[in-house]
């Protein structure tokens, strides 16, 4: 028999999936857009969301909509990872959860999951040739900020985002490609602010295609 329209499955999945990645409520509810007393019917097994808005959670928390709306026993998800989605392209100014461009999965470990939110991207181009070539996929913790020395995603003036590594100054940050062909750029902290250049994730893992 089929889970779907199963509304305590459902309703213990997206918990599970909120304890995992230690988010509340509000902040599914903030980003999402959702009215705080719908997703309370959700999770308290009193209502269905709509397929929309399971596509939307799934979205979110980076996983398949099978994730949600199927029944997995405590042994069953003891024993296996975490599936996040691997975009081909992260666009400036949208939402990782609303961005459409995925390429494949990946899985990461149960552990890794709880220490935040996760999603993979394929590298483009050779500016981060040796260590990173076209087609390698790298494993991106969602996160604003990050330390000198990180290799970060980042937008630039509403461009797509790029893979570089931080090197933070006094007076603004420095985008380092890992190829000597390409050089380096520096922002002051008002082009930081006023282009803007923003910090959407900290690369975590590289898994190369050889």
């Amino acid at each position: 028999m089929s889970d779907l329209g199963n509304k305590e499955i459902i309703a213990k999945n997206i918990r599970n999936y909120m304890s995992l990645y230690n988010v509340t409520q509000t902040e599914i509810c903030n980003t999402l857009g959702i009215k705080m007393p719908t997703f309370s019917d959700w999770i308290n097994a009193k209502t269905y969301p709509r397929i929309d808005k399971i596509e939307l959670l799934a979205n979110y928390f980076g996983i398949s909509k099978s994730d949600l709306v199927e029944n997995h026993s405590s042994e069953t998800k003891e024993k296996r990872g975490v599936t996040i989605k691997v975009y081909g392209r992260v666009a400036a100014g949208i939402p990782i959860e609303m961005i459409e461009d995925v390429v494949d999965a990946e899985e990461i470990s149960q552990e890794m999951a709880k220490t935040g939110m996760f999603f993979g991207l394929k590298i483009h181009g050779s500016s981060m040739e040796p260590r990173m070539r076209e087609g390698d996929t790298i494993i991106v913790r969602k996160q604003e900020d990050a330390e000198t020395g990180d290799i970060v995603i980042v937008t630039v003036n509403g461009t797509d985002a790029t893979c570089k590594r931080l090197k933070k100054y006094r007076d603004g940050i420095e985008l380092i490609p890992m190829n000597p062909s390409y050089e380096p750029k520096f922002f002051t902290d008002k082009e930081v602010a006023d282009k803007p250049v923003r910090i959407i994730g900290k690369v975590v893992e590289l898994r190369a295609k050889f």
